[in-house]
Formats: C-alpha cells, structure tokens, sequence
C-alpha cells in the first residue's frame, strides 16, 4: 500500500488533491447509485473481513457527502456496517499487534483501515444526531402528533447509539498506538473521536433516565481517551466551555469528572476544572448568567461525588466568597458542607484536619448573614444536613444554635424555614439529653457543681503541691542565682557601710538559729521563696559563725564558683537530710495510685458540670425559640406555618419547657381555611397524642388518656373547642382503641382508677367530644353522670358538675341538627331533679365555680326539658326561698326588710342582713334565666312554630292529591307566587307573635322575672350604696340580659347603662358593659345609635383589660356594619401604639379587616387626621407619625393618593396652629406619592406656601422631592428640581421675596387670560377649553379688596364621578372635628374660576 489515510479537518479536504501517498477519494456516488454501493459493501465485508474499507471507503464517503439527499435506511444501513467494521477490527487487532510476523504493510493498512471506520463512523454518527434532534422539535411542535417516514425510522437511534459507543470503546481500549510510528497518535485521529462524543453530549435529553446507557458509554469513551491518548488537556477546556453553553450538561460532566478521576486514575482533571472555574473574575460571571448558574451546580454536584478530591483545590474555590455572583457562593457552601459531613467529620482527624475543619466552620457562620438571602438559606440547610450527620463539634453546638435563633427574624421567608428545620435538627440530634428543660438542667447543674467545689475543698487540703525535684528547681534557679551571687561579691567600697548593716541583720538571723544545721534549713527556705539576695548574705555570713561546720567549710576560699556549690549542697542536700531539710514542706503521700484516682475522679466531675452547663445553656436557645416560633403560627405564609408547627412537635416530643405552649397555641388552626394548615395541625396531634404506644391495646387507650388529659388541664374553653376537632375526628375513624378509650374515661370519670380532680373533669369532657361522634356514648350512660357528676357530693365539686352539664349537652348537637321533632326529657326526670337542687343549694354558698355551673345547667334546661320556662320559674323560686330563709336564720328580720326594692330600710343594716355574695348569685341566676328564656322563644320555639307549619302543608298537599296538568301549567306561576307569599306571611306571622311575647309577656307584673327587675335597677343605680364588687358586676350583667328582651326595658335603662359604663370604678363591671352594650346594639341598633360615641370612649380607658374589650367589642360591630364608622376611628388608630401589645395588634387587625372594604379607610383618613392633631389631645409627634405611617399603607391606589393629596392641602386653610401645619405635612410625606399626586401637590401651591417657613412643614415637604427623585424619568426629574428650588427659596426668603415678582407678572397679563397654571407644567388640551383643578385661581386682592375674606360662589362645572369622604357628606353633624365657635372667622378664600368668566375670557 502506497498511500496513507489522513484524517482531515473538514468533510470535503478528502476530495482535493493532498500531498504525497495522501489518500484522496476518487468518486464520489450519486444517492441513485449508493443502495448498490452499498450492497457491495456488505457483500466485501462478508468476504474480505474489516479491511474491506480500505476500498470502499468512498462508499461511506458518499454516503456523508450526500447525507441531507440520501435515504435514512441507507445511512442506517451504512452506519451498522462501519460498527460491524469497527467490532471486527477491534477483536483482529490483539493478535495482530502482538504477533512478531505484522510486517509494515499490514501495519499500515490495519492503521488505514482504523482510522477510515472511526473517521466515517464518527461522522455520519454526528449527521444521524442532528436529525434526531430535528425530528424530536418538528415531533414535539407538530399538530396531530404523526410521525413521517424520517421520525420512524430514527425510533431505534438510542440503542444504535450505544452501539457505536460501545464499539469505539472496545476498539479504542486496545492498545493501538503502535501501529502509528514511535506510538504517537496524531490529535486529527482523536479530536475526531471526541468531537463525536461532545456532539452527543449536546442533545437536551442527554441527562434524563432513560439517557443513561448512552451517558454512561460517553463518559468511559472519553475517560478512555484522557487515560490513553492524552485528551486530559483538552478535556478540561470543553468542560468548561459547554458548562457555559448547556445547562443540561452541570449533572453530566460532574459525574463524568468523578469518574475520570476515580475510574480512570487522571485526579489531575479536577484541579484543571476547577482552577479554571476559579479564574472566573466576578465581572466574566455578572456577564454569564446561565454559566454561573451551570458552574455552580457542576461544583455542588462534583463535591456529593468526590468530596475529598475538592479538599486540594478548595482555595481556589474560596475567593468566590467574596464575589458577587450569589450563585457561586451558594456552590462554594455546598462544597464546604459535603466535606465536613463526609471527609472532615468524626474523632480521628489529624491536627491538619482540624484546622481545615473549623476554619470551614468558620466560613459558613460567617455567611449565616450574607446580603443575599438564597445563600443565608442554603448555608442554613448545609448547617441542618450538617447536624443529621452529626458532624457538628459539641463546641460549636450552642454558637450555631444562637446564630440560628437570630436568623429566624429574617426577612426572607426561605431563610426563616430553614432556619426552624436547623433548630427541629438541633433538637433531635442534640447530644445532650432527651428531655430538655433549662429548670431541670439549672437543678442538676447546681447539684455537680456543689459536689465539684466539696471534691476540690478536699483535695486542696490534702493533697501536697506537685512534688519537684530539688535537682530540677536548682537547674531552674541557678542563672539567675550566678547573677546575685556576682553582684554580691563584687560589691563596692562605697556600699561597705550599707553592707555592713546589712550583715548585722543577718549575724542577728544567724544567731536566732542555734546551729549550723538550722542555719542551712533557713537558707534552703530564702532559695525556695526566690529571696536570693538573702540567702547568699546568710550563706557569707554562716561561714564566719561556723567555720568548722563541714556545711561551709567549702567557703574558706570566697568566690562566685564557691559559694554556688555550698549553696548547691545545702539546697539540694544529701540523702540522709532530705527529710530534714523538707521538714517544713507539706508531707508527700505515699499512695501515688490513689492519687491519681482521685485526679481521675476530679475531671471526671469537672466534664460533668462543663457538659450540664452546655446542656443548660443549649436548653435555654431552644426555649428562646420556641418563644420566637410561637409567634409565627399564625403568619400568611402557609409553608412557614407547616413548619413551625413540624417544629413544635418535635420541640413537644422532647419534653422542652414551654413546649406546650406552643402545641396549645396551634390549636385554633384546625379552623384554618387553609387545607394544608388544617392537615398539619390534626397530623401534629395525632403523632402527640393519638397514636399512642404500649404493649397491649389498653396501655395505649391509658396513655392516649393520660396524654389528652394533660392537654386538657388548665385549659380554655377556646383550647377545649378546638381540641373537640381533633378528637372528633379521632371517635370518627372507627379506630380499634375507641371503645377502650371510652371505658377507660368511664373508669377515671367514676372513680373506679384513683386520679385526680382535673383528670376527672378531662375525662368527662373527653367523653363529651366522643358523644358528638357517637351520640350513644353519653346518652346510654345518662344515669351514670347524674348520679357522679350531679349526685349527693355536687356541692363539693361545682366544676365537676359544669363539665358534666356540657358532656350532656353534647348530645344535643345532633337533636338540632336533625329536621324531626326535637328530643326533650320530662320536666320529672332525674336530671332536672339533680340540676336543679344543685343550682338552688348552690345559690346560698359562696362557691366561685357556682355561676359557671349555673350557666350551663339553665343552658341545659332550655335545650332539653319540657317547659323549661316552668322549671326554671320553680328553680327562681326555691332559690329565693333559700335566701331569705339563710336571712332569717341569720337574725329577727321581718318579712318586709328582705324586700331590698322597696328601700324603706337602712343600707348599713340591710348590708348585715344579706349576704351579698348570695344575693349577687340569685341575680346571676335571674338574668341567666332570662336570656335564655329569649334564646329559647326566638330558636326553639320558632324552628318548633316552623316545623309544624311545614309538616301541617305538606300534609294538607297529600290530602288535596295532584291537580289535574291542564290547570297545573295554567296556574303554574301564580301559585308559586301564592306558596312564596303565603309562606312569607306565616314566617312573619310567627315572629311577630314571639316579638310579642318577649315585649308584652315576659316581663309583665304578674311574671316571676318582673319582680326581680326593680332590685336590679336600685344596685346599678346606688354603687355607693351596694358597692360589693361581686353583687355590683352580677346586677349590672343581669340588668343587661334583662333589656335584650324588649326595646322598651332597653329604652328605660339604656341611661343607666352607660352611666355605669362610664363612672363604675370596677374595670370588670365596665367591660362586661361594653360587651352587653355590644350586645343591644346589635339587637337594638336605633336605641344603641345615639349613644355610640360613648362606646368609643371606653377605648382610652386607662385600665388595659378595658381597653382589650372595647378594641374587640368594636372590631365586631364595625366589621360586620353593625355601627357606621365615623372619625371616632381614630380612638381606635391611637391603640396602635398602645403600650400593651396585645391591644396593638387587636387594632392593627381592625385596621387590615377594615382595609379589605372598598374606600373605607381612604374615606376615614382626613377626619382622623384631624382629630389626631387636635391641639387638645397633646399627642407627640413621634406617636402621630408611627400611627399615619400605618394608616397611609392602606393607600394604594394612584386615583386614592391624588385626592388624599387635594384634600389635605386644603386643610392647611384651616389649620389653626403651626402643630396642625406639621401634622399635615408628615401625612403628606408619607403617601405613597405618585405623578398624579405629585402635580395635584404643585396645583395646590397656594394652600401651604405661607407656611413654608415653618422647618417642621419644609422637611417633610422636601422628603417628597428626595422620594420623588429616585428612579424618576428625566422630564420628571427636571419637575421635582424646580419644586424643590422653589420650596427652599421661599422657606429661606420668604414668600413675599419670592412671590412677589410674579405676582405682579400674573396681575398684568390677567386681563388677557386668566387660565394659566400655577406650574410651569404645561397640562394636555382635550378638545374644548374645561376648567381643570389645576389652573390658576385669582389672586386674593384681585377678588376683594382690603382685608376682607370671602368665599366665593362655587363653580357651574359639570360633576365627575370622583370618591368622596364620608366626612364631607356630614359636615354639619354632631362629631366633626370643630365647633362653629371654634372656626376660625378669617380664612383664605379657595378660589375657582367660573365657568362664565372662562367663557367670557
């Protein structure tokens, strides 16, 4: 073979003439000839095996050549034989390349023959790639979904696919590079390959399940090329070019990277990839959006793969922190917490990976308060996969957890679920204690470290200091000891006189010792205290004393080396005087084992308290939290809420303090109209306390029981109703424990299982809410809960007997429900025996829980017995027997004196005869008993009325049969008409009839409730007469229940009422007022309508419990249109700073409920202004701009600010002094101001001009122009600059100054025009000349002359529809904001131009 095959860089080079022995193809097949081509093709391949391509080569060629013209079958058909050749090269070419008979002709037409296949193969796999990808759109946006002749021949492209893969794979895993000369394989050969496998890599679909096999063959391809055929280089660089370019591509070359590096040992390629992400500069990444975005997901998903192959390169990656491109700081965060939860985690890293640990702990608390809120919430999430790993150190447990608490105040809704999944994960992860309570925690603490402080004391005392060695402490002193020992003896002649003294002291020292011996024991002493000076002196002197003491007799000759080693000799001594000379050192034990138990014992006990103090401190970030979550139960954001309540079940599950604050708090969601709220509340409890755990069914049914009953205690009657949802639901389930439940609640509620009091009153109640799922359970059982709960021992349990009477009402849930005859009991049954003796004993006791045992067995009375009415006139009149028998055992009091109405007595002495506190009970009783007996005409007896009426017609229709169908479709509509009239009128009928008897019956002279209604009005209208609080509160409710039952009760007593409202100095008489007050005015609206500016009033109330009831009371009958609101409003805008928070937000809640009614603050705003700046109210500006601030959020309509703009500047007429200026000018400077508004604001000049000089009206002025001027177009912009220059010049000049001038330019041209606007601003002409808000007005001295003011006729123009306030509407009425006396007589005329004087101009 004399030529070589070339691989070209384009397709058409093989046609034009090459260099020498270059193959050129020499005839390229039309697509008529090529089906035949091919056959022949096939037919040499059979015969002549994979070298055959060497001379059909041109074939294929062709076939590329003419790929958009020729048949899909042929180019499949071509494609299979080149993997057929590639396959059958690849299993010949072992044997050959290891064969010592492969001379270089075969050589080089193997090479040829390999180089031709992969070459066609590649090629034509590319072209069959592209018209799968067009196929797929043309499939995709075609109509009618059929497929041509093209898409169904390419259905089978994916597993041809693989197959070429998977052929080029096995060929190139050979070792081929020897057949090219000295085994260098040309880079045409290879980028050919690899330009074939990045083209596949581009098809969208690469990355979905069903591409895997294909992924997969791509990636072993190129991992073989990187390995084998140096492509490590050029690999790199796509990578990152096609990151840039398909965002399909992050999860596939991340895989593909971790491969190559693991599989196919090139760890080399990471570090390339990365490196080149890392020199992306922030400007290159702003540009790049989408490759930021691929670059970022590439790193996060490589880093889950390979963590510990990033750990090299990660200082690349970290410069990226302190980019702009969020994106990369999330992937650098990401990369950060996979190392530390699967490389950096665990006790044996070394001292390097440590250090690497915590300063990548470091680095993502520092990006826990990141400017962008997407990183805060990944960093949060990396935190809480940090800690379910348990890869967190117990040191940084309680910085994180504090940090994450902050967090949780975050604006972005993502980082606060985030950061409650980490503190849900804190919780259960915690390494500190299953049961976290601080109080617990604070005990035990308390408790070690008492014994830590007894274990030191006895310790210290007997335990020696560390023993050293006389040696050791020599080694250590003597340096310093050489010094003073020179300075000593070489001493000066001039010090000889201080010296001289000096020794004496020390002949005294040594004289006080009797020897030698004592002498040396003293200087050992100085040299342990480090007193050297001394002992050298003392040593000196010693000498002169003992100088035949073998102690000193070295210091016969006196110099520095010497007296060092005397020195040394009498310190470290010999052995046999060790003991002597340490005699005054404390004693070394001898016990060296038990020492080192009882350090061991120390530390022990010192962890100990370290870890409890942890714990405590861990304990009390959780209840901080808590506390913090609590008040997101009832955010907007439902994913929020659905986890802080994930939150506090788990908080709840680990027995925290205050956890059930939380889980009670969440209660009233079961009402939500949320489905996904509602859900995980009822989940929440049902994983608390509804799936219990126990051995056997009854020890669950106990310890549901147990777990409910806790719930239950101490609870209010809104947490009991709610929970009545939950339960419910659970009796409804058909659940296996329900009938084990409910005999053990029988249990506990008789007392057959000892408990106590409040788990009895919890079962009772319990079963209650069974008994709406289950009718049966209570009703069965009727005689067992009067005889327990209502027996002989009522009187001793007042609350057992209350929730006894509400089990038993649970029954007649159903009965209302039903359309049947309703359900009653005899008058003589056990029940109303039981209950009314209790109630009649009861009235004579000074039981506090009576009253509401009372409530609810009248309650019961009228929804069950027979005649009720008669019962409770019995009831009424055994109990007043009761009282006045206890008055007449109590003394000799006549019968006449009991009669407290007729007041013929003394109130000192009456005050001995009766006990108030009974007498307050027997009027609770009586108002009770007349509400209900209201109640019960206007509900019972009227569905009874309407019942009967119903049943009597449609019996009455079956008596009369059916009418024959001619005169049926000929009275058709007239007797639907009569039916509907008829059925009108007798509904009318029925309640006139029971309006009747509530206003001329029920309390006529000779009806039992009339004789009780003249006491009620002497207590409530002499308090200083029955001032006991409890009888006052009782008469006063009483008195109220009494007027819902007639206009004319309510007409005489509606004067008293509020003077009680107003002057009683009890705050619980004035609020249950304000709530019956709220009451009648929704029963009586025409009586209450004159006296609803003194139901304001109670809004500044100076008791907060006032207050609370009167924001609430209010909130209710302005929501549902009850009262008209009017600018009393403001009362109820001045709570919004109200100290008490509660009360704050009960108003914020008016305001948001009022701001969904179309205008209505909008229309309220002027007169609240008003009212608010009143002189007379004294408010602070600082409380005037919290309140507006809040109410101007209302404010979002462009129409809405420009005529709130117009109608406040006109306001500054009036405005009386330069606070109301001020207060006008803020609420300006809060709207929302828009362009409308702003040129509404310039036409308007006049208005507040003359109050510019003022700095309290300028700056808020001059807040606009700076708000204004933000983002503004330029046009625009140059407006607001003019007004602002305007409004400096004439707050530092003045207004004449700057006025003036033009003034007297307006007054010349007047004459010509008098339409010009106040603004150079030209306005836009709309057909016909219109007077327009914003033209000139005539100057003030041009319309009268002198001092004088009037106010001109208004003008004939023709009205738009505009919104209006209420205020203006109703300015002659009672409660504007001023008098006529407080008008002011001289004001600045508003002036408009008329129409006529228009046309006439």
């Amino acid at each position: 073979m004399s030529w070589d095959f070339f691989v070209p860089v384009c397709v058409g080079d093989l046609v034009k003439t090459g260099g020498i022995n270059q193959y050129v193809v020499q005839d390229v097949v039309s697509p008529k000839q090529l089906p035949s081509c091919v056959s022949r093709f096939k037919a040499a391949l059979r015969s002549q095996g994979p070298l055959c391509i060497l001379e059909h080569f041109d074939t294929g060629y062709s076939v590329l050549q003419h790929s958009n013209s020729v048949e899909l079958n042929v180019k499949e058909d071509t494609l299979e034989l080149l993997v057929q050749v590639v396959n059958s090269l690849a299993t010949s070419l072992p044997s050959l390349l290891v064969s010592t008979a492969f001379s270089s002709t075969d050589r080089k037409a193997n090479l040829n023959a390999v180089k031709m296949s992969v070459y066609l193969l590649c090629k034509i796999t590319e072209t069959l790639e592209s018209d799968s990808y067009r196929q797929s759109i043309v499939t995709v946006h075609g109509k009618g979904g059929k497929k041509g002749k093209a898409g169904e021949g390419l259905l089978h492209w994916d597993s041809e696919r693989e197959n070429v893969l998977q052929a080029l794979v096995q060929l190139l895993q050979l070792d081929i590079r020897s057949l090219w000369s000295l085994s260098l394989v040309e880079e045409e050969f290879i980028s050919c390959v690899t330009c074939c496998c990045y083209k596949l890599l581009e098809n969208p679909t690469i990355s979905h399940v069903k591409s895997k096999p294909t992924r997969d063959g791509i990636i072993h391809l190129l991992g073989v090329l990187i390995k084998k055929y140096n492509h490590l280089l050029g690999a790199s660089v796509k990578v990152i070019q096609l990151l840039q370019h398909f965002e399909q591509l992050p999860s596939v070359f991340a895989q593909a990277v971790a491969v190559w590096s693991t599989e196919y040992g090139s760890r080399t390629i990471i570090g390339e990839v990365i490196r080149e992400i890392g020199q992306k500069s922030s400007e290159e990444l702003a540009r790049e959006g989408s490759g930021v975005k691929a670059f970022a997901s590439f790193l996060s998903e490589l880093s889950g793969l390979v963590p510990e192959l990033m750990i090299p390169n990660i200082s690349v990656l970290i410069t990226h922190l302190e980019g702009e491109s969020h994106m990369m700081r999330v992937a650098v965060c990401e990369v950060l917490g996979e190392i530390l939860v699967r490389v950096l985690c665990g006790d044996g890293l070394d001292e390097a990976g440590k250090a690497d640990r915590d300063r990548f702990f470091d680095t993502l608390q520092e990006h826990l308060h990141d400017t962008h809120s997407h990183v805060r919430t990944r960093v949060l999430q990396v935190y809480t996969r940090v800690v379910n790993s348990r890869a967190l150190p117990l040191l940084r447990y309680c910085e994180v957890m504090e940090l994450t608490v902050g967090r949780l105040i975050d604006k972005s809704i993502n980082v606060v679920k985030s950061a409650i999944q980490l503190l849900a994960a804190f919780i259960a992860h915690n390494p500190y204690s299953c049961k976290l309570s601080s109080a617990d925690l604070k005990k035990q603490l308390e408790k070690e470290m008492a014994k830590l402080g007894e274990l030191k004391e006895k310790l210290g005392a007997k335990a020696p200091v560390a023993v050293i060695k006389a040696s050791e402490l020599w080694a250590a002193m003597e340096p310093e000891l050489l010094i003073v020992v020179r300075t000593e003896l070489e001493q000066t002649s001039e010090a000889k006189m201080e010296q001289q003294e000096e020794e004496d002291e020390d002949v005294e020292e040594v004289n006080e010792a009797e020897d030698d011996r004592a002498t040396a024991v003293m200087i050992a002493q100085y040299l342990r205290v480090s007193k050297y000076r001394k002992a050298v002196r003392l040593c000196v002197r010693a000498h002169s004393c003992f100088p035949e003491s073998e102690l000193f007799s070295s210091l016969s000759t006196l110099n520095p080396e010497t007296l060092m080693d005397c020195l040394a000799q009498l310190f470290k001594g010999s052995n046999e005087d060790t003991s002597e000379l340490s005699q005054n050192l404390p004693p070394t034990p001898q016990k060296d084992g038990l020492r080192q138990a009882e350090d061991g014992e120390l530390k022990k006990q010192e962890m100990l308290v370290q870890y409890l103090r942890d714990a405590e401190t861990f304990a009390l970030q959780v209840e901080r939290a808590i506390s913090v979550i609590n008040t997101m139960l009832y955010r907007k954001t439902t994913s929020v809420v659905q986890e802080a309540v994930q939150f506090c079940v788990t908080v709840c599950e680990f027995g925290v303090a205050n956890s059930v604050s939380g889980v009670r708090k969440m209660l009233p969601l079961v009402w939500s109209t949320d489905a996904a709220i509602k859900d995980a509340v009822v989940q929440a409890y049902r994983r608390l306390y509804l799936n219990p755990h126990g051995d056997t069914v009854r020890m669950k049914a106990h310890t549901l029981v147990d777990s409910l009953s806790e719930l239950m205690v101490d609870a209010s009657l809104g947490t009991i109703q709610c929970l009545e949802e939950i339960v419910q639901e659970f009796f409804g389930s058909s659940s296996s424990l329900e009938s084990t439940v409910v005999q053990v609640l029988w249990e506990r509620f008789t007392g057959k299982r000892e408990t106590s009091a409040s788990y009895r009153r919890a079962a009772v109640l319990l079963l209650g809410m069974a008994a709406r799922a289950e009718r049966e359970v209570v009703l069965s059982n009727l005689d067992t809960l009067c005889s327990v709960g209502l027996g002989e021992k009522v009187t001793e349990d007042f609350l057992l007997a209350r929730d006894t009477v509400i089990t038993i009402c649970s029954i007649t849930d159903h009965v209302r429900q039903s359309k049947g005859a309703p359900f009653r009991l005899p008058q003589e049954h056990q029940l109303f025996t039981c209950l009314t003796q209790a109630v009649a004993e009861g009235a004579v006791m000074e039981d506090p829980y009576w009253q509401s045992f009372m409530e609810q067995a009248v309650r019961l009375i009228y929804f069950l017995a027979e005649s009720p009415d008669q019962l409770c006139s019995r009831l009424l009149q055994r109990s007043t027997r009761l009282l006045l028998d206890q008055i007449a055992d109590g003394g000799e009091v006549n019968k006449s004196d009991v009669q407290i109405q007729d007041g013929s007595q003394d109130p000192s002495e009456q005050g001995e005869q009766v006990n108030c506190a009974c007498l307050a009970q027997l009027l609770a009783l009586c108002g009770c008993v007349a509400f209900w007996q209201v109640s019960h005409l206007e509900r019972s007896v009227s569905s009874e009325l309407r019942r009967r009426r119903v049943e009597t017609e449609e019996r009455e229709e079956k008596e009369k049969g059916p009418p024959s169908k001619a005169k049926q479709n000929a009275n058709e509509s007239t007797m639907e008409e009569d039916l509907g009239l008829i059925g009108a009128s007798a509904e009318d009928t029925e309640a006139e009839l029971i309006k009747k008897i509530c206003e001329t019956e029920l309390l006529a002279e000779e009806n039992l409730l009339f004789a009780f209604l003249p006491l009620l009005v002497k207590v409530c209208s002499s308090p200083g007469r029955y001032s006991h609080p409890q009888l006052t509160t009782a008469a006063c409710l009483a008195l109220s229940q009494y007027m819902m039952i007639s206009p004319s009760v309510c007409e005489e007593n509606i004067r008293l009422m509020f003077t009680v409202l107003e002057r009683s100095t009890l705050p619980v008489v004035r609020a249950n007022a304000i709530i019956a007050l709220g009451d009648l005015t929704v029963r009586f609206p025409n009586i209450l309508e004159p006296w609803t500016q003194n139901l304001y009033a109670r809004l500044s109330d100076e008791v907060p419990s006032v207050r609370q009831t009167a924001v609430t009371v209010l909130t209710q009958l302005v929501l549902k249109d009850v009262l008209k609101v009017k600018g009393q409003v403001s009362e109820v805008a001045v709570l919004l700073i109200d100290p008490e928070p509660h009360i704050a937000s009960l108003a914020l809640n008016f305001f948001n409920e009022l701001a969904t009614k179309d205008n209505a603050i909008y229309n309220l705003l002027p007169d609240i202004i008003s009212r608010l700046s009143d002189p007379e109210r004294d408010m602070s500006a600082e409380d005037f701009n919290s309140i507006m601030k809040q109410l101007f959020s209302y404010i979002t309509k462009e129409r809405q600010t420009e005529s709130l703009v117009e109608k406040l500047c006109q306001r500054f007429r009036t405005a009386k002094t330069e606070r109301q200026w001020c207060d006008l000018a803020i609420s300006l400077s809060l709207l929302s101001m828009c362009e409308r508004g702003f040129k509404r604001l310039q036409e308007c000049w006049e208005c507040y001009s003359d109050k510019l000089t003022e700095p309290g009206v300028y700056q808020p002025l001059l807040s606009i122009t700076a708000k204004l001027r933000r983002g503004a177009k330029p046009q625009f912009k140059t407006q607001v600059d003019e007004f602002e220059k305007r409004l400096t010049a004439v707050h530092t000049r003045g207004l004449e100054n700057v006025e003036s001038p033009e003034m007297d330019e307006e007054n010349q041209k007047e004459g010509g025009s008098s339409d010009k606007t106040v603004t150079h601003t030209p306005l836009p002409a709309r057909g016909r000349t219109r007077s327009k808000r914003g033209q000139s007005k005539p100057s003030v001295s041009s319309c009268v002359g002198g001092d004088s003011f009037v106010t001109p006729q208004k003008s004939r123009r023709p009205k738009k529809p505009m919104i209006t306030f209420s205020s203006d509407e109703e300015e002659e009425e009672e409660d504007a904001v001023m008098t006529e006396s407080e008008t002011p007589k001289v004001t600045t005329p508003i002036a408009r131009t008329s129409r006529r004087a228009r046309l006439r101009n």
